[in-house]
């Protein structure tokens, strides 16, 4: 049976923005996204990473040191009951100082490469799955494999050029993108109206959702996993 995944970019998605890392330190997760992640981990969707690392192609850092890091954000998400599927990266850029990766190529992002690869690696559903990321190029690489997406407003993309470029939601953070997306999915779930009663689970602050979703209440053995 084919399952829905949820895919995310690496930084400024999932870790802190910061230019070129080149070491496990360099990574820091957001700070209160781990519920979300389990939550949607209880819903049945796979936790996929996605990220270009250009620095490859560029020689600032090797694909040995690339592993480490990606090992090390593991082990830190593991810490918060999160635990991923897989994480696909695209080492090319057409600017590249490495000669074999300075290359066009169908992987690197807004390409669906490796969104259609991990698709048919890990068997899952394009179609009831979602892509957040920080530009637009994450979009649209969602888009082009037929996901939901929602861009994570950093203050960095400008309004889309096209249709492919538009996302499904917008949020400000990513602890909000999740909001969203449980929000879909539970009412997409649910089987009766939703409890006037009921809310979206919190971000960081209490703050609400870019747009109004209102939440049937959770199963007790979906709010079990969050605890």
């Amino acid at each position: 049976m084919m399952r829905p995944a949820l895919f995310l970019d690496r930084d400024g998605t999932l870790v802190q923005p910061v230019h070129y890392p080149r070491r496990p330190e360099d990574l820091h997760l957001y700070e209160a996204i781990a519920p979300g992640l389990r939550l949607l981990q209880a819903l049945g969707y796979v936790l996929v990473v996605v990220t270009n690392q250009s620095g490859l192609a560029r020689g600032y850092f090797t694909e040995a040191a690339l592993e480490e890091m990606h090992a090390y954000l593991r082990r830190e998400l593991a810490r918060e009951g999160v635990y991923l599927a897989a994480i696909y990266y695209c080492p090319h850029h057409p600017e590249g100082r490495i000669p074999a990766l300075a290359i066009q190529c169908n992987c690197r992002k807004p390409q669906p490469g490796l969104l259609l690869r991990a698709a048919a690696e890990l068997r899952l559903d394009l179609t009831r799955s979602w892509f957040v990321g920080d530009i637009l190029d994450d979009v649209e690489a969602g888009n082009r494999a037929g996901c939901r997406t929602v861009l994570v407003d950093l203050g960095t993309e400008g309004p889309p050029e096209s249709a492919l470029r538009r996302p499904t939601f917008v949020a400000r953070d990513t602890c909000q993108a999740l909001e969203l997306i449980v929000g879909s999915v539970l009412m997409a779930n649910a089987s009766r109206e939703p409890d006037p009663s009921s809310k979206v689970l919190p971000c960081q602050g209490g703050a609400a959702p870019a747009v109004p979703v209102e939440l049937p209440r959770l199963p007790a053995r979906l709010a079990e996993k969050l605890s």
